[in-house]
C-alpha cells in the first residue's frame, strides 16, 4: 500500500504551470532551486514502508526499471518546457537528491545519466550538493567510484538499526557487518556518508538502541539521521501489531531513545542542526535544509512532489500510469494547489522552527523573513507571555528568547507540536 495523494487540481492542457509558481520569496528575492529523483524499485518492501514503492521491475513499457531513466528524460524536458512557457528563469540546482525506493537497484550508469539530464534541463552549481539513497547491499565500491566521478558528492545509507533482531522485524535485507564496509568504500571515493537510523521498532530494548549508537559512533559517517517509527495504517506491520503479532511501540520509550540519541551523538562530535538530524562540522544535508527554508524544488519520478512559488504539486504515483502520461506528451502532475498567505505563513514556522537557529520571534508580526539568521525586531505583544511561558516549561532557550529567537530545547524538540500551537494560536 502507498499513502493517498492530497487532492487538488490537475493542470490544464499538457501541464501549463499556474503563474503562481513565479512568486518571490516572502523577503522579495529568489528562491533557490534543487531537485528530487524518485527511484521507485525496491527488491523487498519492508512491513512499515508507507513510500511510493515497487518490487516489480518490470510494469511495463516506460514503467520497467530498465526504462526507467528513458521516460524521466521525457518528464525532465517536458518541466523545462513547461517552466519556459512560464516565464521561469533558468536555475541552476543547487542541490539533488536521488531517493526512493533503492536508486541504487538501478546500474551506476543510470544515477550517472540522471544527473546528466538535470545538468541538461535545469543546470548544476558548481558546488552542488548531489545525494543519493542506497541500502547497504545494494551498491559495491566500484559503483560508488562512478557516482563521484560523475559529480555525486554524498551517499545516505539506510542502516537503520545495528542489531540482528531489530533488522529482522524492520524487514531488512543487510547484515550489520555490512555498514561501515560501504561507508568505508563510499570515504576512499571521496563520497560524504549519512547513516539513516530508526528508533522504537517493537521490541528494541533501550540496550539495543544503545548498541546502534555505538555501532554509529565507531563508524564516523559525516551525518546521523534518527527518526522514530511510525506505524501507519494500511502497512504490513500496522496489520501485525493489530493482530498483536507485534507490541505497539510506546511514545515514552521512544522519547527516552530520542535523548539518547542526541547524547551519544553528542559525545561523538556531532551536532544537532533539525530535529531528526545531526552533523560533522560543515556536513549537514543542503538538500534537506532546502525544503526546511523554503526553496523551490522540483521532483521528478512517480510520485515526487513540487514547490514552485506559492504552488505545490504532485505527480501521478503508480509507475505505470506516469509513464503513460509522459508517452502522451504531458507532464505527469496528478494535481496542484496554490498556497495562500496563511498556509504559507504556518508552514514556514513549522518547518523552521525544526532547525537548530529556530525561527526570529519578530517574524510571527509579518510573516516574513521567519528563518533568518538574526532575531533583530520586537517580540509581537500577544507572544510575550506565551514565549515567557515556553521558556518557563523548558521547552525554548531562554537566551535565545531574550535575542528574539524561537529556538528548541532538547525537551522542546519531543514536544516541537506543542510549541508550534502556542506560537501560532
Amino acid at each position: 500500500m502507498s499513502p493517498a495523494q492530497p487532492v487538488g487540481e490537475p493542470l490544464p492542457g499538457t501541464g501549463e504551470l499556474p503563474a503562481q509558481v513565479a512568486a518571490p520569496a516572502p523577503d522579495g528575492g529568489e528562491r533557490p532551486f534543487s531537485v528530487y529523483l524518485h527511484v521507485p524499485y525496491c527488491r523487498v518492501r519492508c512491513g512499515y514502508c508507507d513510500f511510493n514503492t515497487y518490487t516489480n521491475l518490470s510494469m511495463g513499457r516506460g514503467a520497467s526499471a530498465e526504462d526507467f531513466v528513458g521516460t524521466l528524460a521525457g518528464e525532465l524536458r517536458a518541466t523545462r518546457r513547461a517552466m519556459d512557457a512560464a516565464g521561469l528563469p533558468v536555475r541552476r540546482a543547487q542541490t539533488v537528491f536521488v531517493g526512493g525506493g533503492t536508486p541504487t537497484m538501478l546500474p551506476a550508469s543510470d544515477l550517472v545519466r540522471m544527473l546528466d539530464l538535470v545538468r541538461e534541463c535545469f543546470g548544476l552549481a558548481p558546488d552542488a550538493e548531489v545525494t543519493t539513497e542506497a541500502n547497504p547491499d545494494s551498491v559495491d565500491e566500484a559503483g560508488l567510484a562512478v557516482l563521484a566521478r560523475a559529480g555525486f558528492t554524498r551517499v545516505s545509507f539506510g542502516m537503520q538499526s545495528a542489531v540482528p533482531h531489530v533488522l529482522k522485524v524492520l524487514e531488512r535485507t543487510h547484515e550489520p557487518a555490512r555498514v561501515p564496509r560501504v561507508v568505508e568504500w563510499a570515504r576512499r571515493t571521496g563520497l560524504s556518508t549519512s547513516l539513516d537510523l530508526i528508533y522504537g521498532a517493537p521490541g528494541e530494548s533501550l540496550e539495543d538502541w544503545q548498541r546502534s549508537l555505538d555501532a554509529v559512533a565507531q563508524i564516523g559517517p559525516d551525518h546521523v539521521s534518527a527518526y522514530a517509527l511510525v506505524i501507519e495504517e494500511g502497512t504490513r506491520m500496522w496489520g501485525q501489531v493489530r493482530r498483536g503479532e507485534l507490541p505497539m511501540p510506546e511514545d515514552d520509550d521512544e522519547a527516552t531513545k530520542y535523548e539518547m540519541a542526541d547524547a551519544a551523538l553528542a559525545r561523538a562530535g556531532y551536532e544537532w542542526y533539525e530535529i531528526s538530524n545531526w552533523a560533522r562540522p560543515g556536513a549537514q544535508c543542503r538538500h534537506n535544509r532546502a525544503y526546511w527554508l523554503d526553496w523551490d524544488w522540483w521532483g521528478a519520478g512517480p510520485g515526487a512532489h513540487s514547490h514552485l512559488g506559492d504552488v505545490r504539486l504532485w505527480n501521478t504515483k503508480h509507475p505505470v500510469a506516469w509513464a503513460g502520461q509522459i508517452a502522451a506528451g504531458r507532464l505527469p502532475v496528478a494535481g496542484h494547489e496554490v498556497i495562500d498567505a496563511g498556509s504559507r505563513e504556518l508552514e514556514r514556522i513549522m518547518l523552521g522552527i525544526r532547525l537548530r537557529e529556530g525561527i526570529a520571534l519578530a517574524s510571527l508580526a509579518d510573516g516574513t523573513s521567519a528563518n533568518t539568521a538574526d532575531g533583530a525586531g520586537a517580540t509581537p505583544p500577544h507572544l510575550v507571555p506565551v514565549v515567557a511561558g515556553l521558556v518557563a516549561d523548558g521547552l525554548l532557550d531562554a537566551g535565545a528568547a531574550m535575542r528574539g529567537r524561537a529556538v528548541l530545547t532538547l525537551r522542546g524538540r519531543l514536544m516541537a507540536d506543542t510549541v508550534i500551537r502556542a506560537v501560532t494560536r
